[in-house]
């Protein structure tokens, strides 16, 4: 019975753990090519990139790439539509 109770709580300690350390990216976790492309697209951030020190998140690599391939550009746009709704 006693093993029961503790696989119980390992699992249970273990979901807490992922969930607290789960990804936080930028624009309150919304898609950064989204952002810019003026679109809200909200993502779990398990799709991300880090650039300039900060965390940027993606609904799908290939929003991820397109993103990427033009970083500075992509970045102004997403930060002006950002800044304009929040």
């Amino acid at each position: 019975m006693k093993k029961i109770y503790f696989a119980t709580a390992l699992a249970s300690a273990m979901l807490f753990a992922t969930a607290a350390t789960a990804t936080t990216g930028e624009y309150d976790n919304m898609c950064a090519m989204g952002q810019a492309l003026g679109k809200d697209v909200k993502t779990d951030c398990s799709i991300n990139a880090e650039v300039a020190g900060k965390t940027y998140c993606f609904g799908n690599d290939d929003a991820k790439t397109l993103f990427m391939k033009d970083t500075k550009t992509n970045l102004a746009k997403a930060e002006t539509y950002y800044k304009s709704k929040n």
